[in-house]
């Protein structure tokens, strides 16, 4: 994308910053600035394409009615036969991951998580598995998710405590501390390490 089209960028971070306030806010006056962030960023649309602002708010700024799955990554790391874990603030433990951001690919996403989340860079290898996350994980939520597990090499780096996790550790399958099983169970994590030692991996879907 040409330095000409960085509005398309900044209207859909936007869009997804206003999007995200409007879910989590509580503030009516906070609640009133993230509806008019989410015009703004609509009126841009609308001045660049030629739309209707009434046809962009359609499209690009309404949530309510059919919903689409939202992504979720989860990098599968290993150091020998162990994988990457990290320890969030209640004590469980996940493969590093999160919400694919607007504006970011997959496996940008992927290495953006294990660095926030691990404090290490890391490159996306292959993907291991997309999954419906009701056929796999508890509870289940009022939105629906896509997981994406992606296997991915260490780089370089070193752990830091953070806002998101306190620790990070390396786990063999007969080893594994106590999960956060609504972002991935035991047969999720046996799946990577299936992965990781297969010569040949197909992607697993459901």
């Amino acid at each position: 994308m040409g330095q000409s089209e960085k509005w398309l960028d900044w209207a859909v971070e936007l869009q997804a910053i206003a999007q995200a306030g409007l879910h989590y806010g509580r503030d009516r006056f906070d609640l009133e600035r993230y509806r008019r962030v989410r015009d703004i960023a609509a009126e841009m649309m609308a001045e660049k394409t030629g739309i209707s602002p009434e046809k962009v708010r359609d499209l690009f700024c309404c949530e309510s009615g059919y919903q689409t799955p939202k992504l979720d990554t989860r990098a599968a790391i290993f150091q020998g036969e162990k994988i990457l874990l990290v320890r969030e603030l209640d004590g469980r433990w996940a493969l590093p991951g999160g919400w694919v951001d607007a504006g970011l690919s997959v496996a940008e996403s992927a290495v953006k998580e294990v660095l926030e989340e691990a404090g290490l860079t890391a490159r996306a290898e292959r993907i291991i598995a997309v999954q419906d996350r009701e056929k796999h994980n508890e509870p289940v939520y009022a939105w629906k998710i896509c997981k994406i597990f992606v296997l991915c090499t260490a780089l370089g780096g070193a752990f830091a405590e953070n806002s998101e996790t306190t620790e990070s550790g390396y786990f063999s399958l007969e080893e594994l501390p106590p999960l956060a099983e609504e972002k991935n169970d035991r047969e999720q994590i046996a799946m990577c390490f299936e992965a990781h030692s297969a010569r040949q991996w197909e992607t697993r879907f459901d």
